[in-house]
């Protein structure tokens, strides 16, 4: 079983991840991890914060000379930004003289404040950010390089930007054309609308407004049988789903044709099976997103995560009330980004390859590659 736990705030010292389950033998290193981060950091729209925050990555554990060693692997994150915030931000006992008492509307401030008991929006915002999909990623790159061993790749491209889109039916990306994808200002695959979602982003920054819109997740040479249709948390469209929706921002989550499969016939909506000699059972379309009944069936793996426009904007300002004095305000400002939607896909793609990661773990066991490995090739050879 693949286990990890976060911990850190966005403006404290740093971020942490400890990541257990890992079999022994895999190679890891800091600049791979670093790779990763950086992806993260990509996109149009994105606010000045991006371009003086650096990821300075450190490995505490679990790895020696390059690989894991089987124990569980920790992964510091440091903020650079750290010295600015120390006194803000200190654990030691003391109060802060700048309380945020105009939560935001569509954030956890509020809510957070309240189920807490706190009277300072800064105690729930800094661990509600974003920021902390920074160590969901440094995860994510150990499991993608576990994925990478048995010949699954997971990417992610952006398909929606506010009301750019890309067209239905138009080609997918296939796993070789993600340094395509990256290229791309808004990390889409489809140049037609990659200009429509500029032009959308632009819009969007002129009027001090934010957007939202939708990542796609392709997974590539999933193995057949991960997930399981014999207990409700063994699914594992539910295990997606669920893990695509823990990203901060994110409302809505499709497999496959999605929602669109409550439109059609049942002779419009599944993808018939058909055997080949070759390359043994095949299916004639992906409209399950190579999911059914709770288990991978082998084919191209297909989710959808729709986010929300930021909560934080420039004008038009949002009204609120000032949990101190309970008259009416405008909510504060703590990000400038216009969208996030671009970086949210490589968040994206690293929850599905954790998920991916667990359940190739849970099915081929193994305390190292060597085992897994193994394990893998003689399942396939028995299909």
């Amino acid at each position: 079983m693949l286990r990890y736990l976060t911990a850190g705030e966005s403006h404290g010292p740093a971020l942490v991840v400890v990541v257990e389950g890992v079999p022994a033998g895999l190679a890891i290193t800091v600049e791979l991890i670093g790779d990763e981060l950086s992806r993260r950091r990509l996109g149009f729209g994105r606010g000045p914060r991006m371009r003086f925050e650096r990821d300075d990555v450190e490995i505490m554990g679990g790895i020696r000379h390059g690989l894991t060693l089987g124990s569980p692997i920790s992964v510091v994150i440091h903020n650079t930004e750290w010295p600015k915030w120390q006194e803000e931000m200190s654990p030691a006992p003391g109060f802060t003289e700048k309380p945020l008492t105009q939560p935001r509307p569509g954030h956890a401030d509020l809510v957070g404040m309240q189920k807490y008991g706190f009277d300072d929006a800064r105690n729930v915002l800094e661990r509600a950010s974003a920021r902390e999909t920074a160590a969901r990623v440094a995860a994510g790159t150990i499991a993608k390089a576990l994925l990478a061993e048995i010949g699954t790749t997971v990417i992610s491209h952006v398909i929606r930007m506010g009301e750019a889109a890309v067209p239905d039916g138009a080609p997918r990306p296939s796993a070789a054309d993600i340094e395509r994808i990256d290229d791309s200002t808004v990390r889409s695959f489809d140049s037609d609308a990659e200009a429509a979602m500029v032009t959308a982003i632009k819009g969007a920054a002129k009027a001090g407004d934010s957007l939202g819109g939708v990542v796609e997740v392709l997974g590539f040479g999933v193995p057949v049988g991960l997930g399981s249709h014999v207990h409700w948390d063994r699914r594992i469209d539910g295990r997606i789903a669920q893990a695509l929706m823990s990203i901060q921002a994110m409302k809505a989550v499709e497999i496959g044709e999605g929602s669109a499969v409550a439109a059609v016939r049942g002779s419009d909506a599944h993808d018939e099976i058909m055997w080949d000699e070759t390359a043994g059972y095949t299916r004639g379309s992906d409209r399950a997103g190579g999911i059914e009944g709770g288990m991978t069936t082998g084919s191209l793996l297909v989710a959808r995560a729709s986010m929300k426009p930021l909560a934080s904007l420039n004008r038009p300002v949002l009204r609120t009330v000032d949990v101190m004095t309970k008259q009416e305000t405008v909510s504060f400002k703590e990000r400038t980004d216009v969208t996030a939607v671009p970086a949210a896909g490589v968040v994206a793609e690293t929850m599905v390859a954790l998920v991916l990661a667990d359940e190739a773990l849970r099915k081929f066991g193994g305390d190292s590659m060597r085992e897994l490995t193994r394990n893998h090739r003689e399942f396939v050879a028995s299909l």
